[in-house]
């Protein structure tokens, strides 16, 4: 349950998540959601913000896939209050096939978001719970998978594919604009995160790390491999307490690995 202590800030930042305003408290929520709610800056309207949860050591899974839960109770109310603050929640097919996530607000007063899920080749079975009711669901293919136009009860969206594997990242921003979700949650897995920020395509990246160590297991990032230290992408952050975790909030504003800073 959401702490009584923020009830009042986060009362505030829902109230402005369709306003335009940016009288943002002035407590902790206020500083860390306020770049959240910052209006787009990039050409395509949208503001894209990925998050993941990861050991100490930079896994976000067991090497057989088990994930839940790295964080802790503060970085599962972090994630719920995300998902109220955007218009639309992204995760990949492997995030569905391991964890059967609803994807919705349980966990902080809010709205849900559309829930939006990107299977390639749609190979996920429609009995999955996401595909089976609840908030408005997109599943979203390659143009050239087949099949209807409807899985289970969740809309069928089909989009290019990228030239290094997954879905045209551009194209699929542009589509959920079109659908007026202009601010856009990619919660996970480590694939899907890693392909939004390899395309260039985050402006917020939030990491929960959790004081774990697995020693082995799935790594965070997949990126595309940098010759030297130089090449690899710096940013800005800021550090905040979800004890007994903490959370990394990167402002990478669209920049890429490899790319210019």
């Amino acid at each position: 349950m959401e702490p009584a202590a923020d009830a009042a800030d986060w009362s505030a930042l829902l109230a402005l998540r369709d306003s335009g305003d940016d009288a943002l408290p002035a407590g902790p929520l206020g500083a860390l959601f306020g770049p959240v709610l910052a209006p787009p800056a990039a050409p395509d309207g949208c503001r894209v913000i990925g998050r993941l949860a990861q050991t100490l050591d930079g896994r976000i899974a067991t090497a057989g896939g088990s994930s839940q839960w790295i964080g802790g109770p503060g970085d599962i109310l972090h994630t719920h209050r995300l998902r109220a603050l955007c218009h639309a929640v992204v995760v990949g097919a492997g995030t569905v096939r391991h964890d059967n996530p609803r994807l919705t607000t349980r966990e902080a007063p809010g709205p849900d978001p559309l829930r939006v899920v990107l299977d390639t080749d749609r190979k996920l079975s429609a009995d999955y719970g996401i595909f089976q009711g609840g908030p408005p669901t997109l599943l979203v293919c390659a143009a050239d998978a087949g099949g209807a136009d409807r899985h289970g009860q969740a809309e069928v969206l089909r989009l290019p594919r990228a030239t290094g594997g997954g879905l045209a990242i551009p194209a699929l921003l542009a589509a959920l604009k079109a659908r007026g979700a202009s601010r856009i949650f990619v919660e996970g897995g480590g694939l899907t995160v890693s392909r939004f920020l390899a395309a260039g395509c985050l402006d917020r990246l939030h990491v929960t790390v959790a004081p774990v160590l697995l020693g082995s297991g799935i790594p965070a990032f997949t990126l595309p491999e940098v010759a030297r230290i130089a090449d690899g992408l710096r940013f800005a952050w800021r550090v905040h307490d979800i004890a007994p975790d903490i959370l990394i909030d990167a402002a990478l504003d669209r920049a890429k690995p490899g790319g210019p800073v």
